[in-house]
């Protein structure tokens, strides 16, 4: 098969030193590459953490020798300037040659509000990761940058340590506007679940390179106690529209997810010991056109879920 399969490190739910240990764990039982979030907060308190991702991606470099590592995603354009993240990543590549890829979006405000800077719409969301994206580039590229743009100035910088082959920039896209943007800026495309209709805007608009998408599951040996879990500790799953992007606070989160059901989550996410449910939302993912798909299991059970990948999920997803 052509996919790609991965493990999600949740840093909303992991400190560093177990996302580091997912890290090794996922290597030892076979993934492509994992993916880890860039959070300034968690979603809701009940998952307890968020490290600072450059920190755990150095670890990871060392704590690995072989797994791909991706970012999935930050936000470039807000709580830290362009610039400043442009030398983060290129360190990061050179720790981790030919093993890195940056997924880069516009955003939520969840994590971008803390410095006191105003949340803007969407469009001008976009526009501004458009403009950082530019900036990453030119820095990477160029020996010196200046650049007085619409929403940032960068004078005189240069970053002097560059890995001799430059990490893909993947863009995050939830819609047609999104979509275009990384087709025209990005080196592929990042979604959630099987959003065909966003890969077709994507691809439509000349855009070209993987498709990267997380499934959102939870194992466990009783299918109640799974779903149990997944309510507890995932409910920002079930959360419609715009409100993961706008909501500012945990506090707003834990309010809003007091809407999702117990029987939403047993719904829309697959739980329990039976690979079905898990294989079909595979399926989904890889017929929308996703080539990069990763696991994300909710809660402290990695390892139980790493057992179920090698004894009964693996062949079937490789099989697809």
């Amino acid at each position: 098969m052509s996919q790609r399969i991965g493990l999600t490190l949740s840093s909303e739910e992991h400190g560093p030193n177990r996302l580091v240990e997912m890290g090794r764990m996922a290597e030892e039982h076979g993934f492509d590459f994992v993916s880890v979030s860039d959070h300034y907060h968690c979603w809701i308190g009940e998952q307890g953490h968020s490290p600072f991702v450059w920190s755990v991606l150095g670890a990871l470099a060392t704590a690995t020798s072989d797994i791909d590592v991706a970012v999935g995603v930050t936000c470039p354009s807000m709580r830290i300037h362009p610039a400043i993240l442009a030398q983060a990543a290129a360190t990061t590549a050179v720790l981790l040659p030919d093993r890195f890829t940056w997924g880069v979006g516009s955003g939520e405000a969840l994590n971008e509000h803390i410095t006191g800077e105003r949340w803007p719409p969407a469009p001008i969301r976009i526009e501004r990761m458009v403009e950082a994206i530019q900036i990453v580039r030119r820095l990477w590229d160029e020996e010196s940058v200046t650049h007085y743009g619409e929403y940032f100035t960068v004078e005189d910088a240069r970053i002097l340590d560059k890995p001799d082959t430059l990490p893909p920039i993947i863009v995050s896209a939830f819609g047609d506007m999104a979509a275009r943007a990384a087709a025209e800026h990005g080196d592929g495309l990042w979604i959630t679940g099987a959003a065909a209709e966003t890969v077709q805007q994507f691809r439509d608009a000349g855009g070209s390179g993987p498709v990267y998408s997380q499934i959102t599951v939870c194992w466990a040996e009783d299918k109640e106690q799974a779903i149990d879990t997944a309510h507890r500790i995932w409910p920002n799953t079930g959360l419609p529209g715009q409100l993961a992007q706008d909501l500012r606070t945990i506090a707003h989160f834990e309010d809003a997810v007091k809407t999702v059901s117990r029987d939403s989550i047993a719904r829309d996410v697959p739980t329990g010991p039976d690979p079905e449910s898990y294989l079909q939302a595979a399926k989904e993912a890889v017929a929308a056109g996703v080539d990069h798909l990763y696991f994300h299991q909710i809660g402290p059970d990695q390892e139980g879920f790493l057992r179920f990948w090698d004894e009964e999920l693996r062949d079937l997803v490789k099989a697809m």
